[in-house]
């Protein structure tokens, strides 16, 4: 069933095993199940699924190639488990914390962690603004993931604060991404960070929309305790 995700991710430098083709099996039953339940993707064809969602969410190697035994990482907006679920499953070893402020996918994603098996996993239902001035998570991350959550200024003050310094945010991103790269350097001046890289996924990953973009964030200083600002500013009021 998992031809096409098993065939693609070698081009990003990935075999994945028969186990984890299983596993990208069972979350594609799961997530065709769930959906009827809650709305968690327009997308949801098997190959569609395939390409869109896990080769999509597997990019994030052309970033960070290497994400080794016990590495830390959040997911903000996790919605249905993307990205960080599929890079849990192609890295076992990681330490995943999935955000989403929507109870009902974060119910999905505990019934899916759980009959995926996968250690490590926290399922939280919060916003990034509340999680970033929590303690055990401001600071710890050695990566934080955003996918199609908001504009990248924004995603800078969601982000930073959970990272730790040399952390990294990646953000996933369509035609714009380069212009928001560019036009981000307010927001990295106040939270503390630089654009890392700016990396074309259409060379690599040619069955995935034209014109998509990973776009890499390396925190280099400490946040300012005011960042992130209360629930909703940030949105708002983009710095």
């Amino acid at each position: 069933m998992m031809e096409l995700l098993a065939e693609h991710s070698q081009r990003l430098g990935l075999t994945l095993s028969d186990a984890q083709l299983a596993q990208f099996a069972e979350y594609t039953r799961l997530l065709a199940d769930g959906n009827q339940r809650a709305n968690l993707t327009s997308v949801t064809g098997p190959d569609e699924v395939q390409i869109r969602h896990y080769l999509d969410s597997l990019t994030a190697t052309l970033a960070i190639p290497d994400w080794p035994e016990g590495m830390r990482v959040v997911d903000i907006g996790a919605g249905a488990g993307f990205p960080g679920i599929p890079l849990k499953i192609a890295f076992p070893g990681i330490r995943l914390t999935l955000a989403e402020s929507v109870g009902k996918k974060t119910q999905f994603m505990e019934r899916l962690v759980a009959a995926l098996e996968l250690p490590d996993v926290e399922v939280l239902t919060l916003r990034a603004e509340e999680l970033a001035h929590r303690p055990g998570y401001r600071g710890e991350f050695d990566a934080a993931l955003a996918r199609g959550v908001a504009r990248l200024p924004v995603l800078i003050e969601y982000a930073l604060p959970l990272c730790r310094v040399r952390g990294h945010l990646l953000a996933w991103k369509g035609q714009d991404g380069p212009s928001e790269a560019a036009a981000a350097g307010s927001a990295l001046d106040a939270v503390g960070g630089r654009i890392a890289g700016v990396h074309s996924v259409d060379a690599v990953a040619p069955p995935l929309p034209a014109n998509r973009w990973l776009v890499q964030v390396a925190k280099t200083r400490g946040t300012p305790r005011q960042y992130p600002r209360r629930v909703g500013v940030p949105a708002k009021q983009p710095l």
